[in-house]
This record gives structure tokens, C-alpha cells and sequence, in this order.
């Protein structure tokens, strides 16, 4: 969940205008859209996403498969290896990721 709001608030300050946000926890998409119960009471990171989707920009979240995502499975993966509260911009994919892209853009999917 803090991925997701960095991540926005990364785009937003950096000026971006449209933006595709994809997760593979329907949980986590269900809770932003609103569309699941969470005892009434709404976490304030969950809020925080809320207010940033609300901003004026473009932004579709959509959930996808595990299978589908694995290029960022293999991103967070990775990050693991950097600073912790380090932000790491990746401008050009590492050789690993570059594969995963290639696989993911022409439809194979990996088990």
C-alpha cells in the first residue's frame, strides 16, 4: 500500500497528467475504489491514496493477475536489495527486467 501511495505522489509532483496504476491485490484495489467494507472506519494511507486519485489528473487502477505483474514482482524483489527510504529511479531496465518486459509485451506469461 505505501508503494502505491509514493508511487502516486512520485507522478503527481513530477507532473504526470495520465497514469495507469496496475495491482495484483484485488484487496488493496477494492479498498481504494471503495468497493469493500472495511468496518466502517477508512486507514488514513487508504484516505491518502483516495485524495491523491481525486487530484486533477488522469488515473485508471486496475487489478491484474500475478502472472501478469511480473515485472514488478521482480521490481519490488529488487528494491529489496537498495537503501531502505532510498528512491531509486531505474532509467534503464537491467538485462533480468528487460526479458520480463519483452515477455509481458508480447502476451507470455510466466508461472
Amino acid at each position: 500500500m505505501w508503494g502505491l501511495y509514493l508511487g502516486l505522489d512520485m507522478a503527481w509532483r513530477d507532473h504526470i497528467s495520465c497514469l495507469i496504476v496496475e495491482s495484483d491485490s484485488k484487496l488493496l484495489i477494492d479498498m481504494i475504489m471503495g468497493n469493500c467494507n472495511i468496518g466502517g472506519v477508512t486507514p488514513t494511507l487508504v484516505r491518502r491514496i483516495r485524495n491523491l486519485l481525486a487530484l486533477d489528473w488522469q488515473v485508471q487502477v486496475r487489478h491484474t493477475w500475478w502472472e501478469e505483474n511480473i515485472s514488478a514482482d521482480w521490481l519490488a524483489n529488487y528494491s529489496i536489495s537498495m537503501s531502505p527510504f532510498s528512491c531509486s529511479i531505474v532509467e534503464s531496465p537491467p538485462s533480468e527486467l528487460r526479458s520480463l518486459l519483452f515477455d509481458n509485451l508480447f502476451g507470455r506469461l510466466h508461472a
